[in-house]
Protein backbone atom coordinates (compact mmCIF):
# COMPACT_ATOMS: atom_id res chain seq x y z
CA UNK A 1 0.00 0.00 0.00
CA UNK A 2 2.82 2.42 0.78
CA UNK A 3 4.00 2.50 -2.80
CA UNK A 4 0.52 3.40 -4.06
CA UNK A 5 0.70 6.84 -2.58
CA UNK A 6 -2.04 8.30 -4.76
CA UNK A 7 -4.64 5.79 -3.65
CA UNK A 8 -7.10 7.63 -1.43
CA UNK A 9 -9.06 4.60 -0.30
CA UNK A 10 -7.84 1.01 -0.08
CA UNK A 11 -10.93 -1.18 -0.24
CA UNK A 12 -8.97 -4.36 0.52
CA UNK A 13 -7.59 -2.85 3.70
CA UNK A 14 -10.96 -1.41 4.72
CA UNK A 15 -12.64 -4.77 4.17
CA UNK A 16 -10.12 -6.31 6.54
CA UNK A 17 -10.90 -3.64 9.13
CA UNK A 18 -14.63 -4.38 8.79
CA UNK A 19 -13.99 -7.95 9.98
CA UNK A 20 -13.31 -6.47 13.41
CA UNK A 21 -16.74 -4.77 13.31
CA UNK A 22 -18.62 -8.08 13.21
CA UNK A 23 -19.04 -8.34 17.01
CA UNK A 24 -20.66 -4.88 16.94
CA UNK A 25 -22.94 -5.19 13.89
CA UNK A 26 -26.03 -3.87 15.71
CA UNK A 27 -24.17 -0.67 16.61
CA UNK A 28 -22.72 -0.47 13.09
CA UNK A 29 -26.18 -0.63 11.49
CA UNK A 30 -27.56 1.78 14.07
CA UNK A 31 -24.91 4.36 13.17
CA UNK A 32 -25.64 3.79 9.45
CA UNK A 33 -29.37 4.43 10.04
CA UNK A 34 -28.55 7.57 12.00
CA UNK A 35 -26.46 8.77 9.04
CA UNK A 36 -29.43 8.25 6.70
CA UNK A 37 -31.76 10.12 9.07
CA UNK A 38 -29.30 13.01 9.32
CA UNK A 39 -29.27 13.46 5.54
CA UNK A 40 -33.08 13.50 5.46
CA UNK A 41 -33.49 15.94 8.36
CA UNK A 42 -30.82 18.25 6.95
CA UNK A 43 -32.64 18.63 3.61
CA UNK A 44 -36.05 19.14 5.20
CA UNK A 45 -35.00 22.44 6.80
CA UNK A 46 -34.32 24.34 3.49
CA UNK A 47 -37.53 22.88 2.02
CA UNK A 48 -39.54 24.18 4.98
CA UNK A 49 -37.84 27.59 4.69
CA UNK A 50 -38.88 27.74 1.03
CA UNK A 51 -42.44 26.81 1.98
CA UNK A 52 -42.53 29.46 4.70
CA UNK A 53 -41.41 32.18 2.27
CA UNK A 54 -43.71 31.14 -0.60
CA UNK A 55 -46.84 29.99 1.22
CA UNK A 56 -46.80 31.67 4.63
CA UNK A 57 -44.93 35.00 4.54
CA UNK A 58 -45.85 35.97 0.96
CA UNK A 59 -49.52 35.05 1.51
CA UNK A 60 -49.48 36.44 5.09
CA UNK A 61 -50.89 33.16 6.40
CA UNK A 62 -50.20 33.13 10.16
CA UNK A 63 -51.60 29.67 10.78
CA UNK A 64 -49.43 28.12 8.07
CA UNK A 65 -46.43 30.04 9.39
CA UNK A 66 -47.00 28.56 12.85
CA UNK A 67 -47.51 25.05 11.45
CA UNK A 68 -44.38 25.18 9.29
CA UNK A 69 -42.34 26.71 12.12
CA UNK A 70 -43.39 23.91 14.48
CA UNK A 71 -42.49 21.43 11.75
CA UNK A 72 -39.04 23.00 11.58
CA UNK A 73 -38.67 22.64 15.35
CA UNK A 74 -39.59 18.95 15.04
CA UNK A 75 -37.07 18.47 12.22
CA UNK A 76 -34.34 20.22 14.21
CA UNK A 77 -35.13 18.09 17.27
CA UNK A 78 -34.91 14.92 15.17
CA UNK A 79 -31.63 16.13 13.66
CA UNK A 80 -30.17 16.84 17.12
CA UNK A 81 -31.14 13.38 18.44
CA UNK A 82 -29.81 11.65 15.33
CA UNK A 83 -26.57 13.65 15.55
CA UNK A 84 -26.20 12.76 19.24
CA UNK A 85 -26.66 9.04 18.55
CA UNK A 86 -24.40 9.21 15.50
CA UNK A 87 -21.52 11.00 17.26
CA UNK A 88 -21.54 8.84 20.40
CA UNK A 89 -21.90 5.42 18.84
CA UNK A 90 -19.57 6.10 15.90
CA UNK A 91 -16.88 6.93 18.47
CA UNK A 92 -17.89 3.97 20.64
CA UNK A 93 -17.57 1.65 17.67
CA UNK A 94 -14.14 3.05 16.78
CA UNK A 95 -12.83 2.62 20.34
CA UNK A 96 -14.22 -0.93 20.54
CA UNK A 97 -12.56 -1.93 17.27
CA UNK A 98 -9.14 -0.55 18.24
CA UNK A 99 -9.42 -2.18 21.67
CA UNK A 100 -9.80 -5.56 19.97
CA UNK A 101 -7.03 -4.91 17.42
CA UNK A 102 -4.67 -3.61 20.11
CA UNK A 103 -5.20 -6.76 22.20
CA UNK A 104 -4.61 -8.89 19.11
CA UNK A 105 -1.44 -6.92 18.29
CA UNK A 106 -0.08 -7.18 21.84
CA UNK A 107 -0.74 -10.93 21.99
CA UNK A 108 0.96 -11.31 18.62
CA UNK A 109 3.99 -9.33 19.78
CA UNK A 110 4.33 -11.49 22.89
CA UNK A 111 4.77 -14.57 20.71
CA UNK A 112 7.56 -13.15 18.53
CA UNK A 113 11.05 -14.58 18.50
CA UNK A 114 13.72 -12.47 20.16
CA UNK A 115 15.24 -12.02 16.69
CA UNK A 116 12.32 -9.77 15.75
CA UNK A 117 13.01 -7.45 18.71
CA UNK A 118 16.72 -7.52 17.95
CA UNK A 119 15.93 -5.91 14.59
CA UNK A 120 13.04 -3.62 15.63
CA UNK A 121 12.82 -0.20 17.21
CA UNK A 122 10.94 -0.24 20.52
CA UNK A 123 9.76 3.34 19.94
CA UNK A 124 8.33 2.34 16.57
CA UNK A 125 6.44 -0.61 18.09
CA UNK A 126 5.05 1.67 20.82
CA UNK A 127 3.84 4.04 18.07
CA UNK A 128 2.09 1.17 16.33
CA UNK A 129 0.38 0.00 19.52
CA UNK A 130 -0.71 3.44 20.74
CA UNK A 131 -0.74 6.33 18.24
CA UNK A 132 -1.49 4.28 15.12
CA UNK A 133 -4.29 2.48 16.92
CA UNK A 134 -5.98 5.78 17.69
CA UNK A 135 -5.80 6.72 14.02
CA UNK A 136 -7.54 3.46 13.13
CA UNK A 137 -10.34 4.28 15.58
CA UNK A 138 -10.82 7.65 13.87
CA UNK A 139 -11.63 5.84 10.63
CA UNK A 140 -14.98 4.96 12.20
CA UNK A 141 -15.50 7.88 14.57
CA UNK A 142 -14.49 10.73 12.25
CA UNK A 143 -13.86 9.25 8.81
CA UNK A 144 -15.97 6.59 7.15
CA UNK A 145 -19.39 7.23 8.70
CA UNK A 146 -19.09 11.01 8.38
CA UNK A 147 -18.15 10.64 4.71
CA UNK A 148 -21.07 8.27 4.08
CA UNK A 149 -23.45 10.65 5.88
CA UNK A 150 -22.21 13.62 3.86
CA UNK A 151 -22.43 11.73 0.56
CA UNK A 152 -26.01 10.73 1.34
CA UNK A 153 -26.78 14.33 2.22
CA UNK A 154 -25.32 15.53 -1.09
CA UNK A 155 -27.30 12.94 -3.04
CA UNK A 156 -30.58 13.95 -1.39
CA UNK A 157 -29.77 17.64 -1.89
CA UNK A 158 -29.08 17.08 -5.60
CA UNK A 159 -32.39 15.21 -6.08
CA UNK A 160 -34.37 17.94 -4.28
CA UNK A 161 -32.69 20.62 -6.39
CA UNK A 162 -33.53 18.91 -9.67
CA UNK A 163 -37.14 18.36 -8.61
CA UNK A 164 -37.54 21.93 -7.33
CA UNK A 165 -35.96 23.87 -10.26
CA UNK A 166 -33.81 22.24 -12.91
CA UNK A 167 -32.52 25.58 -14.26
CA UNK A 168 -31.09 26.70 -10.91
CA UNK A 169 -29.79 23.16 -10.47
CA UNK A 170 -27.77 23.50 -13.67
CA UNK A 171 -26.03 26.58 -12.28
CA UNK A 172 -24.99 24.67 -9.17
CA UNK A 173 -24.00 21.54 -11.07
CA UNK A 174 -21.95 23.56 -13.57
CA UNK A 175 -19.68 24.73 -10.75
CA UNK A 176 -19.59 21.35 -9.00
CA UNK A 177 -16.90 19.71 -11.24
CA UNK A 178 -14.41 22.44 -10.27
CA UNK A 179 -14.62 21.64 -6.58
CA UNK A 180 -14.73 17.88 -7.25
CA UNK A 181 -11.50 18.12 -9.25
CA UNK A 182 -9.87 20.25 -6.54
CA UNK A 183 -10.98 17.72 -3.93
CA UNK A 184 -9.46 14.84 -5.88
CA UNK A 185 -6.12 16.62 -6.21
CA UNK A 186 -6.25 17.45 -2.50
CA UNK A 187 -6.85 13.80 -1.54
CA UNK A 188 -3.89 12.55 -3.59
CA UNK A 189 -1.53 15.18 -2.19
CA UNK A 190 -2.68 14.54 1.38
CA UNK A 191 -2.18 10.76 1.05
CA UNK A 192 1.49 11.28 0.22
CA UNK A 193 1.84 13.89 2.97
CA UNK A 194 0.30 11.67 5.64
CA UNK A 195 2.53 8.71 4.82
CA UNK A 196 5.47 11.04 5.42
CA UNK A 197 3.86 12.32 8.64
CA UNK A 198 3.47 8.79 10.04
CA UNK A 199 7.07 7.96 9.15
CA UNK A 200 8.36 11.07 10.91
CA UNK A 201 6.18 10.44 13.98
CA UNK A 202 7.67 6.93 14.24
CA UNK A 203 11.22 8.31 13.88
CA UNK A 204 10.58 10.94 16.54
CA UNK A 205 9.08 8.43 18.99
CA UNK A 206 11.94 5.99 18.45
CA UNK A 207 14.59 8.67 18.98
CA UNK A 208 13.01 10.07 22.15
CA UNK A 209 12.37 6.60 23.64
CA UNK A 210 15.94 5.44 23.05
CA UNK A 211 17.56 8.63 24.40
CA UNK A 212 15.41 8.70 27.54
CA UNK A 213 16.15 5.01 28.17
CA UNK A 214 19.86 5.57 27.58
CA UNK A 215 20.10 8.98 29.27
CA UNK A 216 22.82 7.76 31.63
CA UNK A 217 25.07 6.95 28.65
CA UNK A 218 24.24 10.28 26.98
CA UNK A 219 25.29 12.22 30.08
CA UNK A 220 28.20 9.96 30.96
CA UNK A 221 29.83 10.54 27.57
CA UNK A 222 28.75 14.23 27.43
CA UNK A 223 26.76 13.76 24.23
CA UNK A 224 24.04 16.25 25.18
CA UNK A 225 24.90 18.77 22.45
CA UNK A 226 25.21 16.07 19.79
CA UNK A 227 21.86 14.55 20.76
CA UNK A 228 20.25 18.00 20.86
CA UNK A 229 21.37 18.60 17.29
CA UNK A 230 20.10 15.20 16.15
CA UNK A 231 16.78 15.85 17.87
CA UNK A 232 16.54 19.28 16.25
CA UNK A 233 17.00 17.70 12.80
CA UNK A 234 14.44 14.95 13.43
CA UNK A 235 11.98 17.41 14.96
CA UNK A 236 12.42 19.73 11.97
CA UNK A 237 11.60 16.89 9.58
CA UNK A 238 8.54 16.10 11.70
CA UNK A 239 7.49 19.77 11.59
CA UNK A 240 7.99 20.00 7.81
CA UNK A 241 5.91 16.87 7.25
CA UNK A 242 3.01 18.38 9.19
CA UNK A 243 3.45 21.80 7.54
CA UNK A 244 3.06 20.12 4.16
CA UNK A 245 -0.43 18.99 5.21
CA UNK A 246 -1.17 22.50 6.52
CA UNK A 247 -0.07 23.97 3.17
CA UNK A 248 -2.43 21.72 1.20
CA UNK A 249 -5.28 22.62 3.56
CA UNK A 250 -4.44 26.31 3.23
CA UNK A 251 -4.82 26.07 -0.55
CA UNK A 252 -7.86 23.81 -0.76
CA UNK A 253 -10.26 25.29 1.77
CA UNK A 254 -10.09 28.92 0.52
CA UNK A 255 -10.60 27.65 -3.06
CA UNK A 256 -13.62 25.63 -1.93
CA UNK A 257 -15.00 28.63 -0.05
CA UNK A 258 -14.60 30.93 -3.07
CA UNK A 259 -16.31 28.43 -5.39
CA UNK A 260 -19.19 28.07 -2.91
CA UNK A 261 -19.57 31.85 -2.65
CA UNK A 262 -19.54 32.24 -6.45
CA UNK A 263 -22.29 29.62 -6.71
CA UNK A 264 -24.49 31.50 -4.20
CA UNK A 265 -23.86 34.71 -6.16
CA UNK A 266 -24.90 33.06 -9.42
CA UNK A 267 -28.10 31.72 -7.82
CA UNK A 268 -29.02 35.16 -6.50
CA UNK A 269 -28.09 36.81 -9.83
CA UNK A 270 -30.11 34.37 -11.91
CA UNK A 271 -33.08 34.38 -9.53
CA UNK A 272 -33.04 38.17 -9.32
CA UNK A 273 -32.77 38.46 -13.10
CA UNK A 274 -35.82 36.23 -13.50
CA UNK A 275 -37.68 38.31 -10.93
CA UNK A 276 -36.93 41.48 -12.88
CA UNK A 277 -38.42 39.67 -15.89
CA UNK A 278 -41.67 39.36 -13.85
CA UNK A 279 -41.20 35.82 -12.65
CA UNK A 280 -44.00 34.76 -10.23
CA UNK A 281 -43.61 35.62 -6.51
CA UNK A 282 -43.69 31.96 -5.53
CA UNK A 283 -40.11 31.63 -6.82
CA UNK A 284 -38.65 33.68 -3.95
CA UNK A 285 -38.89 30.68 -1.63
CA UNK A 286 -37.14 28.51 -4.19
CA UNK A 287 -34.25 31.01 -4.39
CA UNK A 288 -33.91 30.99 -0.60
CA UNK A 289 -34.08 27.21 -0.60
CA UNK A 290 -31.38 26.93 -3.29
CA UNK A 291 -29.05 29.25 -1.40
CA UNK A 292 -29.32 26.97 1.63
CA UNK A 293 -29.15 23.78 -0.45
CA UNK A 294 -26.07 24.91 -2.39
CA UNK A 295 -24.32 25.58 0.88
CA UNK A 296 -25.35 22.11 2.08
CA UNK A 297 -23.99 20.62 -1.16
CA UNK A 298 -20.58 22.29 -1.01
CA UNK A 299 -20.01 22.21 2.76
CA UNK A 300 -20.00 18.38 2.89
CA UNK A 301 -17.52 18.40 0.01
CA UNK A 302 -15.14 20.49 2.08
CA UNK A 303 -15.79 18.29 5.11
CA UNK A 304 -15.37 15.14 3.05
CA UNK A 305 -11.96 16.36 1.96
CA UNK A 306 -11.07 16.97 5.61
CA UNK A 307 -12.49 13.62 6.69
CA UNK A 308 -10.61 11.94 3.88
CA UNK A 309 -7.48 13.21 5.62
CA UNK A 310 -8.60 11.36 8.73
CA UNK A 311 -9.53 8.30 6.68
CA UNK A 312 -6.17 8.30 4.90
CA UNK A 313 -4.20 8.67 8.13
CA UNK A 314 -6.22 5.78 9.53
CA UNK A 315 -5.54 3.68 6.44
CA UNK A 316 -1.81 4.37 6.63
CA UNK A 317 -1.87 3.44 10.34
CA UNK A 318 -3.92 0.29 9.66
CA UNK A 319 -1.49 -0.76 6.95
CA UNK A 320 1.43 -0.43 9.39
CA UNK A 321 -0.37 -2.33 12.16
CA UNK A 322 -1.50 -5.12 9.83
CA UNK A 323 2.08 -5.48 8.57
CA UNK A 324 3.08 -6.41 12.13
CA UNK A 325 0.08 -8.73 12.49
CA UNK A 326 1.03 -10.38 9.18
CA UNK A 327 4.64 -10.83 10.27
CA UNK A 328 5.36 -14.50 10.76
CA UNK A 329 8.07 -14.31 13.40
CA UNK A 330 6.49 -16.48 16.05
CA UNK A 331 8.14 -19.47 17.64
CA UNK A 332 6.28 -22.48 16.24
CA UNK A 333 4.41 -23.88 19.22
CA UNK A 334 3.45 -27.23 17.69
CA UNK A 335 4.45 -29.31 20.70
CA UNK A 336 1.89 -31.53 22.44
CA UNK A 337 3.79 -32.66 25.55
CA UNK A 338 2.81 -30.95 28.79
CA UNK A 339 4.44 -32.31 31.94
CA UNK A 340 3.77 -31.35 35.53
CA UNK A 341 7.49 -31.72 36.24
CA UNK A 342 10.71 -32.84 34.58
CA UNK A 343 13.79 -34.50 36.05
CA UNK A 344 16.14 -32.05 34.41
CA UNK A 345 18.35 -34.12 32.10
CA UNK A 346 19.61 -31.82 29.33
CA UNK A 347 21.38 -32.75 26.11
CA UNK A 348 22.63 -30.61 23.23
CA UNK A 349 23.19 -32.70 20.08
CA UNK A 350 25.40 -31.08 17.42
CA UNK A 351 23.56 -27.75 17.76
CA UNK A 352 24.29 -25.11 15.14
CA UNK A 353 22.91 -21.60 15.36
CA UNK A 354 23.45 -18.06 14.13
CA UNK A 355 21.63 -14.82 14.91
CA UNK A 356 22.22 -13.69 11.33
CA UNK A 357 21.94 -15.77 8.19
CA UNK A 358 25.26 -17.34 7.13
CA UNK A 359 26.92 -16.17 10.37
CA UNK A 360 27.04 -19.08 12.81
CA UNK A 361 27.60 -18.42 16.51
CA UNK A 362 27.52 -22.07 17.61
CA UNK A 363 29.31 -24.56 15.37
CA UNK A 364 27.80 -27.89 16.28
CA UNK A 365 28.14 -28.13 20.07
CA UNK A 366 27.21 -31.22 22.05
CA UNK A 367 27.08 -31.81 25.81
CA UNK A 368 24.97 -33.52 28.48
CA UNK A 369 23.82 -32.37 31.90
CA UNK A 370 22.44 -34.98 34.31
CA UNK A 371 19.45 -34.18 36.50
CA UNK A 372 20.54 -32.30 39.63
CA UNK A 373 23.99 -31.58 38.20
CA UNK A 374 25.55 -28.09 38.13
CA UNK A 375 27.66 -27.14 35.15
CA UNK A 376 29.58 -23.92 34.68
CA UNK A 377 30.20 -22.38 31.27
CA UNK A 378 33.26 -20.19 30.88
CA UNK A 379 34.87 -18.48 27.96
CA UNK A 380 35.79 -15.13 26.51
CA UNK A 381 33.15 -12.58 25.47
CA UNK A 382 31.42 -13.70 22.27
CA UNK A 383 32.25 -17.36 22.76
CA UNK A 384 28.53 -18.30 22.69
CA UNK A 385 27.79 -18.77 26.40
CA UNK A 386 24.60 -16.66 26.57
CA UNK A 387 23.40 -18.15 23.28
CA UNK A 388 23.04 -21.52 25.02
CA UNK A 389 20.63 -19.91 27.50
CA UNK A 390 18.59 -18.36 24.70
CA UNK A 391 18.30 -21.63 22.80
CA UNK A 392 17.33 -23.72 25.83
CA UNK A 393 14.31 -21.47 26.36
CA UNK A 394 13.50 -21.43 22.61
CA UNK A 395 13.88 -17.68 22.33
CA UNK A 396 15.48 -18.51 18.99
CA UNK A 397 15.18 -21.53 16.69
CA UNK A 398 18.34 -23.54 16.08
CA UNK A 399 19.63 -24.03 12.54
CA UNK A 400 20.28 -27.73 12.99
CA UNK A 401 20.81 -30.38 15.63
CA UNK A 402 18.57 -31.00 18.64
CA UNK A 403 18.12 -29.95 22.26
CA UNK A 404 16.59 -32.55 24.58
CA UNK A 405 15.12 -32.34 28.07
CA UNK A 406 14.54 -35.72 29.71
CA UNK A 407 15.25 -37.28 26.32
CA UNK A 408 12.48 -35.32 24.57
CA UNK A 409 13.15 -32.68 21.92
CA UNK A 410 12.20 -29.27 23.33
CA UNK A 411 10.15 -28.63 20.15
CA UNK A 412 7.83 -31.44 21.25
CA UNK A 413 6.97 -29.65 24.50
CA UNK A 414 4.25 -27.03 24.62
CA UNK A 415 6.10 -23.73 24.80
CA UNK A 416 4.43 -22.62 28.05
CA UNK A 417 5.11 -26.01 29.62
CA UNK A 418 8.78 -25.89 28.59
CA UNK A 419 9.43 -22.39 29.88
CA UNK A 420 7.54 -22.99 33.14
CA UNK A 421 10.14 -25.67 34.02
CA UNK A 422 13.10 -23.32 33.45
CA UNK A 423 13.97 -20.26 35.53
CA UNK A 424 16.54 -17.77 34.30
CA UNK A 425 18.49 -15.07 36.12
CA UNK A 426 20.13 -12.87 33.53
CA UNK A 427 23.11 -10.60 33.96
CA UNK A 428 20.98 -7.65 32.85
CA UNK A 429 18.12 -7.88 35.35
CA UNK A 430 14.82 -6.43 34.17
CA UNK A 431 12.32 -5.26 36.80
CA UNK A 432 8.94 -3.63 36.19
CA UNK A 433 7.75 -0.33 37.62
CA UNK A 434 5.81 -2.07 40.38
CA UNK A 435 6.14 -3.39 43.92
CA UNK A 436 8.84 -5.85 44.91
CA UNK A 437 6.15 -8.47 45.57
CA UNK A 438 4.71 -8.15 42.06
CA UNK A 439 8.19 -8.30 40.55
CA UNK A 440 8.88 -11.51 42.43
CA UNK A 441 5.57 -13.26 41.73
CA UNK A 442 4.90 -11.54 38.39
CA UNK A 443 1.32 -11.37 39.68
CA UNK A 444 0.98 -15.16 39.89
CA UNK A 445 -1.92 -15.67 42.30
CA UNK A 446 -0.48 -19.02 43.37
CA UNK A 447 2.51 -17.25 44.96
CA UNK A 448 1.54 -15.52 48.21
CA UNK A 449 3.44 -12.95 50.26
CA UNK A 450 4.06 -15.69 52.84
CA UNK A 451 5.64 -17.86 50.11
CA UNK A 452 7.90 -14.98 49.10
CA UNK A 453 8.96 -14.24 52.65
CA UNK A 454 9.77 -17.89 53.34
CA UNK A 455 11.75 -18.20 50.09
CA UNK A 456 13.55 -14.92 50.81
CA UNK A 457 14.60 -16.17 54.26
CA UNK A 458 15.93 -19.40 52.76
CA UNK A 459 18.23 -17.62 50.29
CA UNK A 460 19.14 -14.83 52.72
CA UNK A 461 17.49 -11.78 51.13
CA UNK A 462 14.52 -11.24 53.49
CA UNK A 463 16.52 -8.86 55.65
CA UNK A 464 17.37 -6.48 52.84
CA UNK A 465 13.78 -6.44 51.52
CA UNK A 466 12.35 -5.85 55.01
CA UNK A 467 14.70 -2.89 55.47
CA UNK A 468 13.09 -1.06 52.53
CA UNK A 469 10.15 1.35 53.13
CA UNK A 470 7.06 -0.83 52.91
CA UNK A 471 9.08 -4.02 52.54
CA UNK A 472 7.55 -6.22 49.85
CA UNK A 473 5.10 -3.46 48.86
CA UNK A 474 7.94 -1.03 48.08
CA UNK A 475 7.57 0.37 44.55
CA UNK A 476 10.94 0.14 42.80
CA UNK A 477 9.95 2.39 39.84
CA UNK A 478 10.82 1.77 36.21
CA UNK A 479 13.50 -0.90 35.65
CA UNK A 480 14.12 -0.99 39.42
CA UNK A 481 15.99 2.31 39.53
CA UNK A 482 15.32 2.62 43.29
CA UNK A 483 17.54 -0.42 43.92
CA UNK A 484 21.26 -1.02 43.49
CA UNK A 485 22.48 -3.45 40.84
CA UNK A 486 23.20 -6.03 43.53
CA UNK A 487 19.73 -5.66 45.03
CA UNK A 488 18.14 -6.04 41.60
CA UNK A 489 20.15 -9.23 41.12
CA UNK A 490 18.89 -10.58 44.45
CA UNK A 491 15.28 -9.86 43.50
CA UNK A 492 15.88 -11.79 40.26
CA UNK A 493 17.28 -14.74 42.26
CA UNK A 494 14.21 -14.73 44.50
CA UNK A 495 11.88 -14.49 41.48
CA UNK A 496 13.51 -17.60 40.01
CA UNK A 497 13.50 -19.46 43.34
CA UNK A 498 9.78 -19.00 44.15
CA UNK A 499 8.83 -20.39 40.71
CA UNK A 500 10.34 -23.72 41.88
CA UNK A 501 11.93 -24.63 38.51
CA UNK A 502 13.30 -28.01 37.52
CA UNK A 503 16.11 -26.35 35.57
CA UNK A 504 17.92 -23.20 36.61
CA UNK A 505 20.01 -20.98 34.36
CA UNK A 506 22.18 -18.25 35.90
CA UNK A 507 24.23 -15.51 34.34
CA UNK A 508 25.71 -14.63 37.71
CA UNK A 509 27.55 -11.38 37.03
CA UNK A 510 28.85 -9.64 40.16
CA UNK A 511 31.43 -7.28 38.70
CA UNK A 512 29.38 -4.19 39.52
CA UNK A 513 28.08 -5.08 43.00
CA UNK A 514 29.42 -4.36 46.45
CA UNK A 515 31.04 -7.00 48.68
CA UNK A 516 27.95 -7.43 50.90
CA UNK A 517 25.64 -7.96 47.89
CA UNK A 518 28.18 -10.38 46.38
CA UNK A 519 28.15 -12.45 49.56
CA UNK A 520 24.34 -12.56 49.49
CA UNK A 521 24.40 -13.52 45.81
CA UNK A 522 26.86 -16.33 46.55
CA UNK A 523 24.61 -17.62 49.34
CA UNK A 524 21.56 -17.32 47.08
CA UNK A 525 23.36 -19.17 44.29
CA UNK A 526 24.26 -22.07 46.57
CA UNK A 527 20.71 -22.35 47.90
CA UNK A 528 18.88 -21.93 44.63
CA UNK A 529 21.00 -24.49 42.74
CA UNK A 530 20.65 -27.09 45.47
CA UNK A 531 19.01 -30.28 44.17
CA UNK A 532 18.17 -29.01 40.69
CA UNK A 533 19.83 -29.01 37.29
CA UNK A 534 21.77 -25.78 36.94
CA UNK A 535 23.62 -24.14 34.08
CA UNK A 536 25.74 -21.21 35.21
CA UNK A 537 27.65 -18.74 33.11
CA UNK A 538 30.34 -18.38 35.72
CA UNK A 539 31.96 -15.09 36.67
CA UNK A 540 33.33 -16.15 40.07
CA UNK A 541 35.98 -18.72 40.87
CA UNK A 542 33.95 -20.09 43.80
CA UNK A 543 31.15 -21.11 41.46
CA UNK A 544 33.53 -22.71 39.00
CA UNK A 545 35.23 -24.81 41.70
CA UNK A 546 31.89 -26.10 43.01
CA UNK A 547 30.52 -27.02 39.59
CA UNK A 548 30.19 -30.72 38.78
CA UNK A 549 31.46 -29.99 35.30
CA UNK A 550 32.90 -27.01 33.41
CA UNK A 551 32.35 -26.35 29.71
CA UNK A 552 35.07 -24.19 28.22
CA UNK A 553 33.91 -22.32 25.10
CA UNK A 554 35.89 -20.58 22.41
CA UNK A 555 34.51 -19.12 19.17
CA UNK A 556 31.25 -21.07 19.32
CA UNK A 557 32.83 -24.42 20.17
CA UNK A 558 33.26 -26.42 23.37
CA UNK A 559 37.02 -26.82 23.43
CA UNK A 560 37.46 -28.44 26.88
CA UNK A 561 35.26 -30.22 29.43
CA UNK A 562 35.98 -31.35 32.99
CA UNK A 563 36.21 -30.26 36.62
CA UNK A 564 38.33 -27.33 37.73
CA UNK A 565 41.25 -29.57 38.77
CA UNK A 566 41.01 -31.75 35.68
CA UNK A 567 41.09 -28.77 33.35
CA UNK A 568 44.08 -27.20 35.11
CA UNK A 569 45.99 -30.43 34.62
CA UNK A 570 45.33 -30.31 30.88
CA UNK A 571 47.27 -27.02 30.69
CA UNK A 572 45.15 -25.86 27.77
CA UNK A 573 42.78 -23.02 27.02
CA UNK A 574 41.12 -23.19 30.46
CA UNK A 575 44.41 -22.69 32.25
CA UNK A 576 45.12 -19.57 30.18
CA UNK A 577 41.60 -18.29 30.91
CA UNK A 578 42.01 -19.11 34.60
CA UNK A 579 45.30 -17.23 34.83
CA UNK A 580 43.87 -14.23 32.96
CA UNK A 581 40.50 -13.95 34.77
CA UNK A 582 40.40 -15.95 38.00
CA UNK A 583 43.90 -16.28 39.44
CA UNK A 584 43.89 -12.81 40.99
CA UNK A 585 40.62 -13.66 42.75
CA UNK A 586 42.14 -16.83 44.20
CA UNK A 587 45.24 -14.98 45.39
CA UNK A 588 43.03 -12.33 47.00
Amino acid sequence: MDKDTGKAFDYRLFKRLLRHVRPYLITFYGVAIAAILLSGFAVLTPILVGEIVDNAITNKDGQKLLTLTLAMVGVLLGEVLSQLYFNYYANWLGESVIKDIRIKLFNHLMGFKMKYYDNSSIGLLVTRAVTDMQRIGEIFSEGFFVIVSDLLKMLVVAIVMIVANWKLSLIVFAVLPIILYATRLFQKAMKVAFIEVRAQVSNLNSFVQERITGMKIVQLFTREEIEKEKFREINEKHQNAWLRTVWYNSIFFPVAEIVSSITVGLIVWYGGLQNVANISQEEYGTIFMFILLSSMLFRPLRQIADKFNTLQMGMVAANRVFKILDTDSNIQDAGTIEKASVKGDIEFQNVRFGYLENEEVLHGISFKVKAGETIAIVGATGAGKSTIINLLNRFYEINSGAILIDGINIKDYKLTSLRSKIAVVLQDVFLFADTIANNISLKNDDITIADMEEAAKQIGVHGFISSLPGGYTYNIKERGTMLSSGQRQLIAFLRAYVSNPSILVLDEATSSVDTYSEQLIQLATEKITEGRTSIIIAHRLATIKKADKILVMQDGLIVETGTHKELLKQKGYYQNLYEAQFLAEEVA
